[in-house]
């Protein structure tokens, strides 16, 4: 499947950030405020267009999620993009609502797709499991856990779901949809006392992309660990019998953010655009 930019068209790479808490997600939904939405519009405002220009994105993020280092693009007409790049990044600050941001705004290399050509993407997932509850100034972006939690045995369980596996267990089934994937990163750390968010447990999670929750499964999952509702080995369990436990919980969204999406040299961004494309099976696994 080709990628190549329309003639007379440039491809624009966005790198962006919001907080998720007012909007029913990334994808646009009719009469729902989504990122996407108010990304589009304020585009063919600031440029002035009839038409509006389609954004596409490196990960669609869930209702109340945040983001950090999101990354989108959209093709621009030539004529339109020479008018207004030098003054695309103020324009766009002075019409788009105070919870998403714009941070820069440049013309993308030859194969650069947001979504296809993305290698990793990092977020973070932070909690407290403080008797007292969340610092207020934080009760946006940080979930309380009232059970005290073992860091240690969170990152034991962790372990055993890292490299490339079927993560059916841990994700919400689309049909035609693939949930094998490859988790480079699952490890937890407790911001030490009389530092900034002290108290506050943040988990690092990437992988070469995720299917639909599982960010939020796996938090969910080690939670149950590190309070000890379960043992270290039921993670592992869980993954290698393919199918959804009761017992994984998906947590809330608030807690959630997408920090760093991670792409190749730009002589590579063709290549992986494509090969991204490709369904994927395990090694030694039928073809139907």
């Amino acid at each position: 499947m080709s990628d190549e930019v329309e003639p007379g068209y440039v491809r624009v790479r966005l790198d962006l950030s919001y907080d998720g808490k007012d909007f029913s997600g990334w994808a646009k939904q009719r009469e729902r405020r989504t990122v996407q939405a108010e990304l589009e519009n304020a585009l063919r405002t600031v440029t002035r267009s009839d038409e509006t220009y389609e954004l596409t994105v490196a990960g669609r993020t869930d209702a109340g999620v945040h983001a950090r280092g999101q990354v989108a693009h959209v093709d621009l007409p030539e004529a339109v993009w020479t008018e207004h790049a030098d003054r695309l990044l103020r324009r766009l600050a002075g019409r788009l609502p105070k919870d998403v941001r714009v941070w820069r705004v440049t013309e993308a290399p030859y194969g650069f797709n947001a979504r296809f050509s993305a290698i990793w993407r990092r977020y973070a997932y932070r909690v407290t499991d403080h008797p007292g509850g969340v610092d207020p100034l934080l009760r946006g972006h940080v979930l309380w856990h009232d059970w005290e939690l073992d860091v240690e045995a969170m990152n034991a369980a962790s372990r055993a779901l890292l490299g490339e596996h079927d993560f059916a267990a841990y994700c919400k089934r689309r049909e035609g949809a693939t949930t094998i994937r490859t988790l480079q990163e699952l490890s937890w750390e407790r911001a030490p006392e009389g530092e900034p968010g002290a108290g506050i447990i943040t988990a690092t999670v990437k992988a070469d992309a995720f299917c639909h929750n599982m960010v939020r499964s796996l938090v969910g999952a080690m939670l149950f660990i590190g309070d000890g509702h379960r043992p270290v080995e039921w993670a592992g369990k869980v993954l290698a019998a393919g199918v959804r436990d009761s017992a994984v919980h998906v947590v809330r969204p608030h807690g959630l953010t997408l920090e760093e999406v991670g792409y190749p040299a730009d002589d590579l961004l063709m290549a992986r655009n494509r090969e991204a494309r490709n369904k994927r099976t395990l090694p030694g696994a039928g073809c139907c």
